[in-house]
């Protein structure tokens, strides 16, 4: 697995009042939003990278209005819905 090092100025772990073990589980999250919103990675890498099981990113991604349902068209979603 690959590591990257981020530099956080240390006014901004005193502005938000982190430590350096908030700082890198908000940063894991946020990297695992990134590459799940943008990038396309599976729920499942991205749970690995913040460091929660596939259920509790899913509910982070809840937690942050990003459906894990896509759909191409309006049509495409009436017909999942019609079907549920």
């Amino acid at each position: 697995m690959c590591q990257i090092a981020v530099s956080i100025p240390d006014e901004v772990l005193y502005d938000t009042k982190m430590n350096i073990e908030d700082a890198n589980r908000f940063v894991k999250k946020a990297v695992a939003l990134g590459y799940y919103t943008q990038s396309g990675v599976s729920i499942g890498y991205c749970a690995q990278i913040a460091g929660m099981s596939e259920k509790e990113f899913i509910r982070y991604l809840g937690q942050n209005h990003i459906s894990i349902f896509q759909f191409d068209n309006r049509e495409e979603f009436m017909e999942e819905m019609n079907n549920a």
